[in-house]
């Protein structure tokens, strides 16, 4: 194959990439169906990551707009890859996730749920105590704030809203749709297939075996790409002695439009590292757990997508309600005024998302 060749599909691949994640801007409901997942996060810098995402997908989106409407739109919070909002009908596919036993306690919180409508950590005080527990992270819980997370685990809780940043929860809503397990499963790889599409296969396992969390009755989690692409449902191409994969049907190669985007970490153009290094060219790296001596890029870097190409990055900061941005480059700005109107288009466009 030559380099002219190799650099074709390559160009295919990043247009298909660009074009099918970034569609025209819809609304929040519209948006979030068409995604199927939107990855949350809660660092601020400068707004979380999930509305970040959804400000390049959804029409005049400020930040906050999901958290605001949340309680009106038919998601779900919960955890496919990573945790994240979903629409109602993929969440379903999720469940039922456990057989567990429930204790004295977990139908105490239950009755309460159905009493009280919506139950914040604090309400179940008078009734479990003050306890606390060694959380996942090293920390410290109140075990009633780990007993609401383990019966939204079950399914059996959903997250009706936040209040302060702080989940309150409700009784999840039955099912209304069953499928086999078998079908579950090849429901959800292609979700996620087409959300990071194309996607290298072995990034695409490698997220598929988070389901073992998320989907933990689902068996055949290990076998199930190679039966997708087997039986035609995923496409593949190799590029490089990389094996890409994406939904059959879907691969296209629009030329994606002139304009800047500065892209939150946890993209999906983004989120595949592999990916991103092979069709971009250079590692990009998320540095805010990295200590700050040893970061090239920034605390909360954004790449900066330019039509076809991730040229840069930007950091951006709104302490005192001042805007200020650092943007870094690759290779150098590119000097056509072309690129310096679409620069400030997206500087602008970030402002107001950000309310400044």
């Amino acid at each position: 194959m030559t380099a002219k060749s190799i650099s074709a599909k390559i160009y295919q691949l990043r247009a298909h990439a660009i074009t099918s994640s970034l569609f025209r801007p819809t609304n929040l409901s519209a948006a979030i169906t068409r995604m199927g997942f939107v990855q949350a996060d809660p660092i601020r810098s400068p707004a979380r990551a999930q509305d970040l995402i959804l400000r390049h997908r959804v029409t005049n989106y400020r930040s906050g707009d999901l958290e605001r409407r949340y309680s009106k739109l038919d998601i779900e919070e919960d955890y496919l890859y990573a945790y994240g909002f979903m629409p109602r009908d993929n969440w379903q596919l999720l469940h039922p996730r456990s057989t567990r036993d429930l204790s004295a306690s977990d139908h105490t919180v239950l009755k309460l749920a159905g009493d009280q409508l919506e139950l914040h950590p604090r309400d179940l005080e008078p009734h479990l105590g003050k306890a606390r527990e060694v959380n996942a992270w090293g920390g410290y819980s109140k075990a009633s704030t780990r007993m609401l997370e383990d019966l939204h685990y079950d399914g059996l809780l959903r997250i009706a809203r936040r209040q302060d940043g702080i989940k309150i929860y409700t009784l999840a809503r039955k099912a209304e749709q069953s499928f086999e397990p078998d079908v579950r499963l090849r429901k959800l790889v292609l979700l996620i297939a087409g959300l990071l599409s194309p996607v290298p296969e072995s990034s695409l396992r490698a997220a598929v075996a988070h389901l073992a969390h998320s989907a933990p009755t689902l068996p055949g989690r290990l076998s199930v790409v190679k039966e997708l692409v087997r039986e035609g449902a995923l496409e593949q191409i190799e590029i490089e002695g990389v094996r890409y994969l994406y939904p059959a049907g879907s691969l296209t190669a629009m030329e994606p439009p002139p304009v800047v985007r500065f892209l939150a970490p946890f993209d999906p153009l983004v989120w595949d590292r592999k990916r991103f290094e092979h069709l971009w060219g250079w590692a990009y790296r998320f540095e805010a757990y990295t200590p700050p001596a040893k970061r090239r890029l920034g605390y909360y870097a954004m790449p900066l997508l330019w039509i076809d190409r991730v040229i840069g990055w930007a950091n951006v900061s709104t302490k005192s309600g001042t805007f200020e941005i650092d943007i870094g480059f690759v290779d150098g700005k590119p000097k056509d005024r072309t690129f310096r109107a679409a620069l400030d288009e997206e500087i602008s466009k970030l402002k107001s998302f950000l309310g400044i």
